[in-house]
């Protein structure tokens, strides 16, 4: 694995392209979010997120949530309702995934039994410019140990994927809580799990 420390608030463009390069070879990298650690890979390289399945663990999984650069990427990507955009553009970029139906574009590998996907807009410099320079969106999957425990640490997580990630950009202990996974897939907002970001939204709305 290659291994670059890089600065949360400016970040070293060389790292970034180095993220870029990799993800363009089919490559699968491990990066900071404004939540946790991430493993990602290029959404439209089915090798690539084969691969982020097996160092999962679980050949079936379906990787719901990955991340686009802006609302408006979005809806290439999934059917956005009036009040899902509303919604969406009150909150984004922040710790949210938001559930929602998938588009024709989106691999069926990522689909939910509902044709559904979960899309993360963080807010994030490093990652928004990974995805930005990659033109493409990216798996965003939590980097957890093999009972499911987030990791925070960049060592530990180095340690634990070095021989599965081709690259990993770390910027110190990320002490943060998985994003709150909001479902807008129907009329009525659905509140999957709670965690990082307000979510009294949803109590006005």
């Amino acid at each position: 694995m290659e291994y670059y420390e890089i600065h949360l608030l400016n970040p070293q463009q060389r790292f970034i392209n180095k993220a870029i390069k990799v993800l363009k070879a089919g490559g699968i990298i491990i990066y900071p979010t404004d939540t946790v650690y991430g493993i990602g890979c290029d959404i439209l390289n089915k090798t690539a997120i084969g691969r982020i399945q097996e160092i999962k663990n679980n050949p079936d999984i379906k990787l719901l949530s990955f991340i686009c650069p802006n609302l408006k990427d979005i809806s290439k990507y999934a059917k956005v309702s009036d009040y899902a955009y509303k919604t969406m553009k009150h909150l984004l970029p922040g710790p949210y995934t938001f559930i929602l139906p998938a588009a024709k574009q989106v691999p069926k590998k990522l689909w939910n039994k509902r044709k559904s996907v979960g899309i993360r807009v963080p807010d994030h410099k490093i990652a928004i410019s990974i995805v930005e320079g990659l033109g493409n969106p990216i798996i965003s999957t939590s980097a957890t140990n093999r009972k499911g425990e987030v990791l925070f640490d960049p060592l530990e997580i180095r340690n634990i994927f070095n021989s599965q990630v081709d690259l990993m950009l770390a910027s110190g202990n990320l002490n943060g809580t998985p994003s709150s996974v909001i479902d807008l897939s129907e009329d009525t907002p659905i509140i999957v799990r709670k965690g990082a970001g307000d979510l009294s939204w949803f109590s006005q709305s």
